[in-house]
């Protein structure tokens, strides 16, 4: 078993890299670029975790130096269909007018490999997410904010203001993004010692109360 290496994130995600800056590993920026479409009839679970595997082997492909590439894919589904970033502020009202007040779910995918081998480890966090009744004169100041257009779904679940959602009681941190003990278990088993208390640091950062964070870290699915 080895300490954490450096990092290589395949993401110029802003939430992204502050999560990961909270565990203090080194990591470095490495976006990849591959296609991102939905297959026919695939599953929002599959697609996110093959999205994640592409991009950490993408990167392993474009680099030379060592490390763990770490990669991540999220998606918001509703009833069943899958959102996107809304293209302007109309889809973003007609995105959050559907989400309001009912609980939808949101799936990220993660990838993790040695980036001069082939061992990737893939993990997948389901977390159902519960919105409040917010008014319409709260939802058009958040879209005027210009936040939601590069929002999977048209929110962040963060928002200091908006605050969309409400009672939800799975990993908050999945729902930004990257959810930091499927990170630490997959880099597990990666050989990888993670020394860092990954659940304490993410949830004073995140001011949040985890209930999930031992299910999660005893290899047991979530979601």
């Amino acid at each position: 078993m080895s300490t954490a290496p450096i990092l290589i994130l395949a993401s110029n995600s802003p939430r992204r890299k502050q999560l990961l800056a909270l565990t203090g590993w080194k990591f470095e920026v490495q976006p990849a670029d591959i296609n991102e479409n939905l297959l026919p009839a695939e599953h929002p679970g599959d697609y996110v975790v093959r999205l994640a595997q592409g991009k950490a082997r993408e990167v392993a492909r474009m680099t030379g130096e060592s490390g763990i590439i770490l990669a991540a894919d999220t998606t918001v589904v509703d009833a069943g269909v899958i959102l996107g970033k809304p293209a302007d502020p109309a889809e973003a009202a007609s995105m959050l007018r559907g989400l309001r007040a009912h609980t939808h779910q949101v799936y990220t995918g993660l990838a993790v490999c040695r980036s001069r081998t082939d061992n990737l480890v893939s993990d997948l966090c389901i977390t159902d997410v519960p919105m409040r009744a917010y008014s319409d004169e709260e939802m058009h100041a958040y879209i005027d904010s210009g936040d939601p257009l590069d929002k999977a779904g048209a929110y962040a679940i963060q928002h200091s203001y908006f605050r969309p959602v409400e009672n939800i009681s799975g990993c908050f941190a999945s729902v930004m993004g990257l959810p930091l003990c499927h990170l630490a278990r997959s880099l597990k088993k990666l050989g990888v010692v993670v020394e860092v208390d990954i659940p304490a640091q993410c949830q004073s950062a995140l001011e949040y109360d985890c209930p999930v964070w031992q299910t999660v870290l005893m290899d047991e699915p979530l979601g």
